[in-house]
């Protein structure tokens, strides 16, 4: 393992970093036109050209094009190895700045190489102050250990890369694929079983297999999808077009046309930010603009997380507003950081099912229960494929999306370590013992001028008026409801659920979010496992 001196931990700039591993990702764009063009050449001379020499041309002018396609997937690989040592450099810092102001708060000197010594203006040389400045010490030789430890897997991820660049990318392709339906942990240990070549030619010859693979680790994932955003555009493209010839002017080719031009926003807002470089990197773990559309992305990477956050959106969620989402995860990310900035946190938005569009299908659990699966096969995913101690995994379900992170829970099981439910119209169940986490572990915040209140009784409603103001809480009401009684079940807020309670301020039923609000600061002290 390479060694990290003090000062250069000091002086390390991890953006520097994310900002050449984007560059490098950037080169995939030129790359791709490049590969746009072989294809049209040979395209051209397929029209007007024939024979034998045709034939061998054609076949080079493939072979090139295949070539250099299978590039992409190793430039969004150095994207990926320089974007982990970034962040793993940002946390080794964070701890060298905690064991420095431990120091000062002891009263002790930290100079400049490293060295720890009692500061004998401010502290007596004792036996006490010795286990300090041993203490102290320890903690900054942890942090240039990781630092270094950090640099010696990037070295080597990026030699390795290197090695492939001489000897070639892709083998030839490896036999077996998982059944439909396999098991997270099957599919990764069948990951495992094969050589980084033949990773790499799945990658780059099947990336809608491995894009959607629950137990393939998120950087191939990522490496599979980002190869198919522009096929993925393409997709929405032509769907406008067969809107446009097939439907006659009026207002059903008007919404239609409009739910396209809203995915297409959508698509263009959430490739800005997989193309950013900023911190956190972003990683495409799924995506289908087919019906509202479908995706799956992650901040940070959970795979070398110590805390791993899985948010499910609700009712109207699709790709249309998935970036406002991703600014949802993206916030409670950030307040993990500001809390605790020495250990790695990632926020996963999982969108990965058909969230209602109307409060009638709103009031049914049918569509939460046909996401129970999939978002069961993602938990148990990011579980086979992490890399290191298991991370602390928390599943944040908002408004219907708790109910869909209820029935999960229930008729499923969930690999999580705590569930948490904000804006809930109930979770599918009467009680936190039938979840499948510990009691204590269940979590839950409703803001005193949330609608989804409503939903307790018809008394409530009238008192506030909602039945006519509100549509939600029109449909959410019911007569025969008692007092802690929500749509789904018991609200998971009461204390009669058995679960545990958080403060939220006024905001409304997605004010949660909100700087300031108290909630938001609870939402990430769970997933980090603190005191609230």
């Amino acid at each position: 393992m390479s060694s990290v001196g003090y000062r250069q931990l000091w002086a390390v700039d991890p953006d520097g970093w994310r900002a050449a591993g984007a560059a490098w990702a950037g080169l995939t764009g030129p790359l791709d036109r490049r590969v746009g063009g072989l294809r049209a050449s040979a395209g051209r001379l397929r029209g007007g050209w024939s024979g034998a020499a045709a034939t061998a041309a054609d076949t080079r002018l493939s072979g090139l094009r295949d070539e250099l396609a299978s590039i992409a997937p190793a430039l969004i690989e150095v994207d990926q190895v320089l974007a982990e040592l970034a962040g793993r450099l940002t946390v080794a810092k964070a701890r060298l700045t905690e064991a420095v102001a431990r120091a000062d708060a002891a009263g002790l000197l930290v100079d400049r190489s490293g060295g720890v010594q009692v500061d004998p203006a401010r502290v007596r040389p004792t036996e006490r102050a010795g286990v300090a400045a041993a203490g102290v010490a320890a903690a900054l030789r942890a942090a240039l250990d990781g630092a270094a430890t950090a640099d010696g897997v990037a070295a080597d991820r990026l030699a390795e890369l290197a090695r492939a660049a001489g000897t070639g990318w892709a083998s030839p392709p490896p036999p077996g694929r998982p059944a439909p339906g396999a098991a997270p942990a099957l599919v990764s240990a069948w990951w495992s079983g094969l050589a980084p070549a033949q990773r790499r030619w799945l990658i780059g010859h099947e990336p809608a297999l491995v894009g959607r693979l629950d137990g393939v680790p998120v950087a191939a994932r990522d490496q599979a999808n980002r190869l198919l955003l522009d096929v993925r555009r393409a997709e929405l493209l032509a769907e406008r077009r067969r809107l446009l010839s097939r439907l006659p002017p009026g207002p059903l080719a008007a919404i239609r046309l409009s739910g396209v031009a809203g995915r297409l926003a959508g698509l263009d807002a959430l490739v800005e930010r997989l193309t950013a470089g900023g911190a956190p990197r972003a990683y495409l773990l799924g995506l289908d603009p087919a019906g509202e559309g479908r995706v799956v992305v992650a901040l940070g990477d959970p795979d070398h997380a110590d805390r791993v956050l899985t948010y499910v959106p609700g009712m109207t969620a699709g790709l249309d507003d998935a970036p406002g989402e991703l600014g949802r995860a993206a916030r409670v990310l950030d307040r993990c950081a500001a809390l605790a900035p020495a250990e790695r946190s990632a926020a996963v938005l999982w969108l990965d099912y058909d969230a209602p569009d109307l409060l009638t299908e709103a009031a049914s659990s049918g569509q939460a229960r046909d996401a129970g699966p999939a978002l069961h096969s993602f938990q148990e995913g990011l579980r086979a494929s992490h890399d290191g101690p298991p991370a602390r995994q928390t599943v944040l379900g908002h408004s219907y999306g708790s109910l869909v992170v209820g029935v999960a829970a229930r008729e499923h099981g969930l690999d999580a370590d705590a569930l948490v439910f904000v804006g809930s119209p109930g979770v599918g169940a009467s009680h936190a013992a039938e979840l499948g986490v510990p009691a204590g572990e269940v979590w839950a915040s409703t803001a005193t001028d949330d609608v989804i209140r409503a939903a307790r009784s018809p008394e409530e409603l009238g008192r506030r008026g909602l039945l006519r103001t509100a549509p939600l809480a029109a449909v959410l009401g019911w007569p025969d409801q008692t007092g802690h009684e929500l749509w789904f079940g018991h609200d998971p807020a009461d204390p009669g659920f058995g679960g545990r309670a958080f403060p939220s301020g006024r905001g409304g039923h997605t004010g949660y979010w909100e700087p300031g609000n108290p909630a938001l600061d609870g939402m990430a002290r769970v997933v980090l496992g603190r005191p609230l």
